[in-house]
């Protein structure tokens, strides 16, 4: 299994039953079994009976699974299982916003779900339909044939993309040519592979062509997902906008060179890889490999046995995952050499084997999603910087301490942040000043009981609990609206609660090009654009500069998804809200220390 460049071995248990050993034909994915039928069918070993039981749903449909891609690309596979491209059909945040949003607007439809779940808009299932009773395939969010079965060279078209249908062993589309495959291809009986979609013919069946789809390399085949104009014509995603305008562009620079490249966030050239590695080994020269872990600020809050993608995890339903309690360490030594003989668990999890085997696939997607972490924070610290603080005046005992900071967007692709929504995504600032005694005199970026900043949104700011922090160095862009009661007022969304119950969303009389923004809807954007800067400024009143010394100065930029007042709008779980604040990240965290006479 991928985990930084190692393979991650699955350890013995103390308690597996050496007399009966579990049939590994429930953990086997769709690859598994078709490898072992190639590696065994010299010797007959490999009956009907022992094909892997999802096997049937992938071959019969014309949109395949990840999974039956792995059989050549594990390395692609590993990376791609952990993104935020894969979480797209799976993340419970997008599900309980999507729900919100449709209850309040029911015009939307499945406006949200065919960028998220392309593969189910396309077979026709309901937006509503449960992440349980969705297809496998729809569930893979943005999935290889999301990109690999597309062939039409697309705009600004919100999310509506064909998708050629066809089995595996259908051509695909890519942005090389296909000559490893024809190499494969002209010799398939020495690879152990196959092209004929019968399912009685031998051998790992792959796709019969490779053709070079030339927009897969451009920043404009992203545009369809991440330029998207939402009702009133407010956009949604305005990535292709800010990026269009950017140096980044004028200098020939595309998103996949940032977001698929060597370094994450930085346009330095691709690592070097083979194209496909059968059980016979590598094929073809070593090539530019793009990294499918889409690098970016996004990252998970699922339960981490439903995600990342894992074959093996496919032998539990979402439903019995969300039943297995990993925080309490069900599967682990700790746990089980403890667990007294009363405890009690779900009917599923009460086998001991079955919760060691359910830990190992945990603690398998942990260590991709810890990558994930890694890289996350990598793209955020190259695309940004931090300098000061810079005082206004040499710093006095008994008068106000003035000084700023510069954040500066080094990225030169688009602004800081960018990508959807007003309500996320968050960066903010947290500064701290430390007296020569070691306690915290003054802050701003602090947070409520929830994880909040201290703005108008918090709920503890609404309930009078804490101050309001009126120094907040704050990045998210917000939604204005005039409602029918007051000015223009902050809002979660651009709905306009005041007017009806049950608001349809329909577009304005008049042409938005016009107003140059939808009536009574606007927003105001607060981000940084590309290598553009802002200035963090700051106060500490005289009265608090009590003691002459040395002081700290502690600052860093906060990095989070999703606010948790928003997350409780839509009726998001308290587990949602927890995972939410254990991945907030830290960008640029320093001290500077600086003497008060």
């Amino acid at each position: 299994m991928f985990c930084l460049g190692k393979k991650v071995d699955r350890p013995s248990s103390s308690r597996r039953r050496v007399s009966s050993v579990r049939n590994e034909n429930w953990s086997m994915t769709v690859l598994g079994a078709l490898l072992l039928a190639v590696l065994t069918f010299g010797a007959g070993a490999v009956s009907a009976q022992e094909e892997d039981p999802h096997a049937e749903v992938f071959s019969e449909t014309m949109y395949p699974s990840a999974d039956q891609c792995a059989g050549c690309h594990q390395r692609i596979y590993d990376e791609w299982s952990a993104s935020a491209h894969a979480y797209a059909g799976l993340s419970p945040m997008f599900h309980k916003f999507e729900q919100a949003i449709n209850s309040l607007a029911p015009t939307i439809g499945n406006f949200c779900v065919r960028c998220h779940q392309g593969v189910g808009t396309t077979i026709g299932e309901s937006r509503a339909t449960d992440a349980w009773d969705r297809n496998p395939v729809s569930r893979e969010g943005v999935t290889c044939v999301s990109c690999h079965r597309v062939n039409v060279e697309y705009g600004k078209v919100n999310g509506s993309r064909r998708m050629v249908p066809g089995g595996i062993t259908e051509p695909v589309y890519g942005a090389n040519k296909s000559e490893p495959l024809q190499e494969i291809l002209a010799n398939p009986g020495k690879h152990s592979v196959t092209t004929s979609s019968d399912p009685n013919t031998m051998g790992m069946k792959i796709h019969q062509d490779a053709i070079e789809f030339e927009q897969l390399e451009k920043s404009e085949f992203c545009v369809s997902c991440h330029q998207v104009a939402v009702n009133l014509g407010i956009k949604l995603e305005v990535v292709w906008d800010q990026y269009r305008a950017s140096p980044a562009h004028e200098q020939g620079v595309s998103c996949q060179q940032c977001h698929m490249g060597r370094v994450p966030g930085v346009p330095s050239g691709y690592e070097r890889a083979h194209a496909a590695e059968l059980i016979t080994g590598p094929v073809g020269e070593e090539r530019d490999h793009k990294n499918h872990s889409f690098y970016g600020p996004g990252y998970s809050i699922a339960h981490p046995g439903i995600f990342p993608h894992h074959p093996d995890a496919k032998r539990w339903t979402i439903k019995e995952w969300l039943a297995f309690d990993y925080r309490a360490g069900w599967g682990t030594p700790e746990f089980e050499d403890e667990v007294p003989d009363d405890y009690e668990f779900p009917d599923v999890w009460a086998d001991p084997i079955d919760r060691e085997d359910a830990r190992w696939i945990i603690e398998d997607n942990q260590r991709k999603l810890a990558y994930r972490d890694k890289t996350r924070k990598q793209v955020m610290e190259n695309g940004t910087h931090m300098d000061g603080p810079f005082f206004d005046d040499d710093p006095s005992v008994g008068d106000d301490l003035d000084f700023h900071y510069v954040m500066y967007n080094t990225n030169s692709g688009h602004n800081v942040p960018s990508g959807s929504l007003g309500a996320q995504p968050e960066i903010w600032v947290n500064v701290a000043l430390i007296d020569p005694d070691g306690n915290n005199i003054w802050e701003s970026g602090y947070v409520d009981s929830n994880g909040d900043m201290a703005d108008l949104h918090s709920l503890d700011v609404r309930a009078g609990k804490i101050e309001h922090d009126d120094q907040l160095f704050n990045l998210q862009t917000k939604f204005l609206t005039t409602n029918v009661k007051g000015t223009d007022r902050e809002m979660y969304l651009p709905v306009n609660f005041d007017i009806d119950q049950l608001p349809f969303l329909r577009p304005p009389a008049q042409p938005v090009t016009v107003m140059n923004h939808p009536p009574l809807v606007r927003m105001e954007s607060r981000s940084i654009p590309p290598l553009g800067n802002k200035k963090a400024s700051y106060s500490v009143p005289g009265d608090l500069m009590t003691k002459p010394g040395t002081y700290k100065l502690a600052v860093r930029t906060r990095s989070r998804a999703e606010p948790i007042y928003f997350m409780r709008f839509v009726g998001a779980t308290s587990e949602m809200e927890q995972a939410m604040n254990e991945n907030m990240i830290d960008i640029h965290p320093y001290t500077v220390e600086f003497e008060v006479k």
